[in-house]
């Protein structure tokens, strides 16, 4: 049968053709790499033919016994790895080699730095395992042929790594995939057995099907005969064994390591994992992992997520999301269920009871695994939450039945040590409040600085109760689900009447009420100069070093979240704040004094856009502010 061959040349997309750039200028110090990221690329491939082969064994045509095939030419300087997957379509080849299509690429681009050290790290965490290739290769060739295909609908594929590709159909009788590295004249060394041999038992002993070399003939000894030449044959080099069906007892720290490189494609190794069997009413094994880098669309809630799914030691599917919430999408790793068909599919898992089951035992595994990573080591747990923090979250809204273990998981700033670094449990602030003291206190602001200097704060320092810093933008919305820890009740300082619980002595009681008192007048005063700015005005003890400040009410919407809402384009009603001014502070006194209305009303009007600028608020009338100041400077000065 003759083969049109209808070869075509195509440019790569841009970002591949930058990454070609990165991967053929030697961006990785550790070449072997390459080898781990194109034998985890075949491991793949057969396992979508597995799943495929279910509801269509024809595809397995005559060759059940999936493999993938390591050789090499020390004359000619190639190596080849075969596999005999699922394969790829002219079409497929295109779209999987000519481009990067995962979401995320745009960001990825833009934080390649030019440090080879930092870009191996991103290129690593974008998952462009194939591209690897090129880190040892000048020229790479791939063969390939989609399981059922006609053997005249082969695909060859090739590139220089430069800016274009050449892809033709060829014949290809068997099914599968075939890469061959031309190998560059620094690299000829891995055209090697024993060096390959070495490369596959450290990287991929743990891939589940053989990974095959032909064996090693042993040197004639001086004096001996030469064999009779036996036809070449190919045994296993690494173990073959899916690694989470063995024993924990029996796995080594670097096998775990390396397993979570395979199913993540990272090159980074993980925080931590952890390995189970469960047996009695569900039957599964599960290894979860936390990775130590986060992924580009980690804040994408529909990008691809959740765990490798296997039933029976038989691979199903990748990124079954149905047993991790939503909160939790960051975790990697695998499921192998004796308790689900082979023959699930996303629209069945959702109506599992087994689901459901599993999802919740899985959900507390993680979490208690995280518990235990923040007791044993406090500085791992803290690079974990400054990953993944804002995402875990979402989890009490998500996950009403685990929000106290969630709960303990959280880590704040605080000013009990005005730091950035959050790094302060619920527990260590319960074990720190005042006697008496009723209330979890917070303070939600854009970020630290604003936080820190809150005028909020100035009665809390002053008495020495800590109050927490909020700075995510999540934060507002987060403590409406979050309501409660350990009895203790959460209160944003800045919303309603200051409520002080017994820290407030029978002194401080009567202050404020002998300060309301006195100061109802003036109240009165600016009340009607900005009757249409506010809902209130009172005055307040809550402030030492500030003259004035804006509470929100304590049923209406804080500004951190309003704004937030306003940006998704979503309509609020309109909201007027409540000012409390400071009767002890010298420029209200002043105020009080002044005679002029007009002047009066310039001052208050100040004093309010102050109070909007120290709460980290946008000015309504930034230009009327600046006209009122300009005219109190000139005023002083003249």
């Amino acid at each position: 049968m003759t083969v049109e061959a209808h070869k075509e040349s195509h440019g790569f997309q841009t970002e591949a053709k930058q990454l070609l750039h990165l991967m053929i200028h030697s961006l990785y110090s550790n070449k072997e790499i390459f080898l781990r990221e194109l034998v985890s690329n075949a491991s793949d491939a057969a396992d979508k033919l597995r799943f495929e082969a279910l509801s269509k064994p024809e595809l397995l045509e005559e060759d059940p016994d999936l493999r993938i095939r390591i050789e090499f030419d020390k004359d000619e300087g190639t190596i080849s790895i075969t596999d005999n997957g699922i394969g790829m379509s002219r079409d497929e080849v295109i779209e999987n080699l000519g481009t990067i299509a995962r979401s995320g690429t745009a960001s990825f681009m833009q934080n390649l730095t030019g440090d080879q050290k930092k870009d191996a790290h991103l290129i690593g965490q974008f998952g462009v395992g194939f591209y690897s290739a090129f880190i040892v290769a000048d020229r790479v060739e791939v063969f390939t042929r989609r399981a059922g295909a006609d053997a005249d609908q082969g695909v060859h594929w090739e590139c220089s790594g430069e800016a274009e590709y050449t892809v033709e159909n060829v014949e290809w009788p068997k099914r599968g995939t075939r890469v061959v590295l031309h190998l560059k004249d620094d690299a000829k060394e891995f055209a090697d057995g024993w060096r390959l041999r070495s490369i596959i038992k450290k990287y991929s002993d743990h891939i589940a099907i053989p990974v095959e070399m032909l064996k090693e003939e042993a040197p004639v000894a001086e004096g001996e005969e030469e064999k009779e030449s036996k036809a070449p044959e190919f045994e296993a080099v690494n173990a073959a064994q899916a690694l989470w069906t063995r024993s924990r007892s029996d796995i080594k720290s670097e096998e775990y390591r390396e397993f979570y490189k395979h199913i993540a494609h990272d090159f980074d190794d993980p925080l931590t994992w952890s390995h189970n069997r469960v047996e009695g009413k569900l039957d599964y094994t599960s290894l979860l992992y936390i990775p130590s880098r986060a992924p580009f669309d980690l804040y994408q809630r529909d990008a691809a997520r959740g765990l490798k799914l296997y039933v029976q030691r038989t691979f199903i599917m990748d990124d079954a999301e149905q047993f991790l919430p939503l909160y939790l999408r960051f975790v990697k790793g695998v499921l192998d269920s004796n308790d689900l068909p082979l023959n699930v599919s996303r629209e069945i898992l959702q109506k599992d009871r087994n689901t459901d089951a599993i999802k919740s035992a899985l959900t507390k595994r993680v979490l208690d695994m995280l518990g235990k990573l923040a007791s044993k080591d406090a500085d791992e747990y803290q690079k974990f939450w400054d990953l993944f923090g804002n995402v875990i979250k979402e989890g009490p809204a998500e996950d009403f039945s685990n929000k106290e273990k969630i709960a303990k998981l959280l880590r704040f700033s605080s000013t009990h040590t005005d730091e950035p670094k959050q790094d302060q449990s619920l527990e260590d602030y319960v074990g720190r409040m005042q006697e008496g003291q009723k209330y979890i206190y917070y303070v939600c602001a854009d970020n630290f600085a604003t936080a820190k200097s809150s005028p909020y704060l100035e009665v809390f320092r002053k008495k020495g109760i800590e109050v927490l810093l909020l700075t995510d933008q999540i934060d507002e919305w987060f403590v409406g689900h979050m309501t409660e820890f350990d009895g203790k009740p959460f209160q944003d300082v800045a919303k309603g009447a200051l409520d002080l619980g017994e820290a407030e002595s029978d002194e401080d009681k009567a202050e404020r009420e002998k300060v309301e008192e006195q100061a109802g007048a003036l109240v009165e005063r600016v009340k009607e100069v900005l009757k249409n700015r506010v809902e209130e005005v009172r005055a307040t003890t809550r402030l030492v070093d500030s003259p004035a400040c804006l509470v929100v009410s304590e049923q209406d919407m804080g500004p951190q979240m309003r704004r937030i809402l306003e940006q998704a384009g979503q309509a609020l009603p309109e909201a007027k704040p409540i000012f409390e001014v400071n009767p002890s502070h010298p420029l209200v006194q002043r105020l009080d004094q002044e005679q002029d209305e007009d002047r009066f009303a310039d001052l208050t009007n100040i004093l309010m856009d102050q109070a909007n600028l120290a709460a980290g608020n946008q000015l309504a009338d930034p230009a009327d502010y600046v006209r009122r100041l300009n005219a109190l400077l000139l005023e002083l000065n003249s």
